[in-house]
């Protein structure tokens, strides 16, 4: 059952309403290198993020944000802490949302002049809470860090902007531990009806954060939580699109972009499977169509456990059968399998 939120517009993306979870990432460049991260968003967009988020930690990076937005099509989220001016000065440099907690920036007047900047615009607020960066009397309220004490958090900070009669709001609510980031999420669900934009915190790094980001967004995702994802790695952003995707695929709520199947080898393997597994799934990463690839190590169970691919491989003795929708095109030498499948998969391309 997926969880009817209310709509917001991040640029000309609508984020919410039971539609399909929207890929989000965040520049690791400084967005005052305006050539650096103009080249970092064509790749994200090129990958199929469709909204991007800037750090502004000063006024030259909001400087910068309107050079930027000038020459980008995809939809910018300013982030912003404390100042309200930054804010202010993103909004005139065209950022298409704000992620700000307005409970961070100070006194009354200067949210105030954030919604009224906001609203003359028709641009929303995510506001994020994070567990590392509790208030300290939730903190000891609470205990530690808890699902409670981030929720209780996020409310805070949205009746300041519900009080203001704003209600574009968009929140996350996220933490390094998947279950306490879970727990927050569901709660918040049951509690309001904003877009929520989940996703696992400080994960880590590639291999060890996919694992973290797989579980925490798959579980709330299976249960109809999530209107905007991100799986944050301390990696290439790119890759982070890339593991949001196959997390939709893996669950049914995308279908664009191609799909790996491949199986772990045994002892029957007598082809580099590995190698080749790599080779194609690098190749798979550009390409936008859906299609299902299997790579599988033997022709004893190949082509049956991948008969609902498109294209692929399976091995025997230092040669493989390229196979298509389950049927055997033809038998390649082990040297030619990669070119040969590779050729095939192209030219099944639109």
């Amino acid at each position: 059952m997926v969880r009817q939120s209310r709509v917001v517009h991040i640029g000309q993306v609508a984020v919410g309403g039971g539609q399909e979870p929207v890929v989000q990432s965040m520049c690791n460049t400084d967005t005052r290198d305006v050539a650096a991260t103009l080249a970092q968003i064509e790749r994200l967009q090129s990958a199929g993020c469709e909204i991007v988020r800037l750090a502004v930690p000063d006024e030259q990076a909001a400087h910068a944000l309107a050079h930027i937005k000038a020459h980008t099509s995809v939809p910018l989220v300013a982030d912003i802490h404390f100042d309200y001016r930054l804010a202010l000065q993103s909004i005139a440099a065209g950022a298409d949302a704000l992620r700000l907690n307005p409970g961070n920036i100070g006194a009354q007047w200067k949210v105030r002049e954030v919604v009224r900047a906001c609203r003359e615009r028709d641009l929303p607020i995510r506001i994020g809470v994070n567990a590392g960066s509790l208030d300290k009397e939730l903190l000891a309220r609470y205990g530690g860090p808890s699902a409670e004490a981030m929720v209780e958090s996020a409310l805070e900070h949205v009746h300041i902007l519900e009080d203001m009669d704003f209600t574009a709001i968009k929140v996350s609510l996220k933490s390094s531990s998947v279950m306490l980031t879970v727990d927050a999420y569901r709660e918040m669900a049951a509690l309001c009806d904003y877009p929520l934009h989940v996703g696992i915190t400080e994960a880590g790094t590639l291999d060890r954060g996919l694992i973290k980001s797989a579980l925490g967004i798959g579980l709330l995702l299976a249960e109809g939580i999530g209107d905007t994802i991100r799986v944050s790695l301390t990696a290439d952003p790119v890759e982070e699109v890339f593991a949001a995707y196959e997390i939709l695929r893996g669950l049914g709520l995308r279908e664009c972009g191609a799909e790996l199947i491949s199986c772990p080898g045994c002892g029957r393997t007598e082809i580099d499977l590995i190698h080749l597994a790599e080779a194609v799934s690098q190749h798979l990463k550009g390409i936008a169509q859906p299609l299902k690839v299997a790579v599988m190590g033997c022709v004893v169970n190949g082509p049956g456990e991948a008969r609902e691919a498109d294209i692929g491989i399976a091995g025997g003795k230092q040669q493989g059968l390229i196979f298509k929708h389950g049927e055997v095109l033809r038998k390649v030498p082990e040297d030619r399998l990669l070119p040969e499948l590779l050729k095939e998969i192209d030219a099944m391309l639109w």
